[in-house]
């Protein structure tokens, strides 16, 4: 018995940890048709537009975080290497601007500081997301405005 109270346990704790790995994000429709990764006690959603990207914050119950006083970089990997500044822009969104080539090599790394001083940095796949949620090109547009809840 007490074996299985202990077995039982240890799948318990583990469950969380699984419950946000980047084939789970991935497998979820995302707030904003972006790709959605964990960096700290936060996830970033990376939105792309044409030469634009915008990064949505929300905590791991999937609950906004103000954007306000949280500064950063999002380095785009796509032949060519940019930087693009990222700076709030409402709400729970920081936009960037840049050129860069939106491809099947692309790979994107976004790294914020927020206003304790702590930086957090994750990395992306964005096209593997967007083939799977979209099917097709990219809009152009770095967000849609659409919201949804899981």
């Amino acid at each position: 018995m007490r074996q299985t109270v202990a077995a039982l346990l240890a799948l318990g704790l583990s469950l969380p940890a699984l419950a946000h790995d980047d084939a789970t994000l991935d497998a979820m429709e995302s707030p904003n048709g972006g790709q959605v990764r964990m960096a700290g006690p936060y996830h970033y959603e990376l939105v792309l537009g044409k030469n634009a990207v915008s990064v949505y914050l929300t905590d791991h119950g999937d609950q906004p975080v103000p954007s306000a006083g949280v500064s950063g970089n999002a380095i785009i990997l796509s032949g060519a290497r940019s930087t693009l500044a990222l700076s709030p822009a409402g709400d729970n969104r920081l936009d960037g601007q840049g050129e860069f080539q939106i491809g099947p090599d692309m790979r994107a790394v976004v790294s914020l500081t927020f206003p304790d001083g702590n930086t957090w940095q994750t990395r992306f796949t964005p096209w593997e997301r967007m083939q799977q949620a979209q099917g097709a090109a990219p809009t152009g547009e770095a967000h849609s405005g659409g919201h949804h809840h899981h």
